[in-house]
């Protein structure tokens, strides 16, 4: 099989330099060669190309048909190779380029777009495209380098690990209890959590499942006699809305609760949940500059 020929990049440049200067001797000056070495580099190049490049003139030289050729893709192959400097100049110095973040679910009412709105205001050539979705999903993301930092949390069983993915506690996100207005408990501010053992419980993990709530069920000393599966927080809170249940309710969700509702408190058995940033390896500096508005917005 006959070998594919790859120019050489400072051939390339070399080339052009030739081209726009007219001679070997200013090229080599321009370049910082000798006038022999540009010579050598040129004679090369034509061998790779499979023929002369130049026509050799009494004072300098210019492009022959190959030549032209190859000069005109030699002048989009060094424009986009300057082009990629750039940008890449510019993505490491967090000032462009693109973030993409990720965050679950109730990171997305407050949390993070409070972070992201003074982002853009300060880096406001950076793109940012944001992706929700569950913790694990998330962390795995990071992992396969489709994220480039993400809000994760513990709850509702635990942070998964994820290879090559760091995590850096953000916050502790107290669970509150929703009840609705006419709730006979809904003016109690604190409740006892064994107060609501016979209350229809409105949450969205399976029964198998090892969970926080679960576990704080058990503390209390109690199983729920009823539990509503409803994975989305609008759900939730329709169904709470509606009387027909009771839901745990982080503190980061609570600017969406309905009007219908309230929240309380849960005593001296008050479920946790710990909030997390993650990050790849070798973050870029704009994740690293939206990780600290994300550690203001979370104070």
């Amino acid at each position: 099989m006959r070998r594919r020929n790859v120019f050489d990049i400072d051939a390339l440049r070399l080339l052009v330099t030739v081209a726009d200067t007219g001679t070997f001797t200013k090229a080599a000056a321009q370049l910082n060669y000798t006038q022999s070495a540009v010579s050598r580099r040129i004679a090369s190049l034509e061998q790779q190309a499979g023929g002369p490049l130049f026509e050799r003139l009494p004072r300098g030289v210019r492009l022959n048909p190959a030549g032209q050729a190859l000069h005109r893709h030699a002048v989009e192959v060094l424009e986009r190779l300057a082009t990629a400097e750039q940008e890449l100049a510019v993505l490491h110095a967090g000032q462009g380029g693109v973030l993409r973040v990720g965050a679950f679910a109730t990171a997305n009412i407050f949390l993070l777009p409070a972070a992201l709105r003074r982002f853009k205001q300060a880096t406001p050539e950076v793109e940012v495209i944001v992706l929700e979705g569950r913790t694990g999903t998330l962390m795995q993301r990071l992992a396969d380098g489709a994220l480039d930092i993400a809000v994760v949390s513990d709850y509702p069983s635990g942070l998964p690990p994820a290879e090559g993915v760091t995590t850096d506690v953000l916050l502790e996100d107290e669970l509150f209890v929703a009840l609705h207005r006419e709730h006979h408990l809904a003016g109690a501010g604190t409740i006892d959590l064994r107060e609501l053992r016979d209350e229809v419980w409105i949450q969205d993990t399976p029964a198998a499942s090892p969970t926080m709530v679960a576990d704080a069920w058990a503390r209390a000393g109690f199983r729920p006699r009823k539990v509503i599966r409803i994975a989305e927080w609008s759900g939730k809170f329709g169904y709470a809305a509606a009387g027909l249940g009771v839901a745990l309710v982080p503190s980061l969700a609570a600017r969406a609760v309905p009007a219908e509702l309230v929240l309380c408190r849960l005593g001296d058995l008050p479920p946790h949940r710990t909030v997390h940033v993650a990050l790849p390896a070798a973050p870029l500096p704009a994740a690293l500059g939206l990780l600290d508005l994300l550690r203001d917005a979370a104070e």
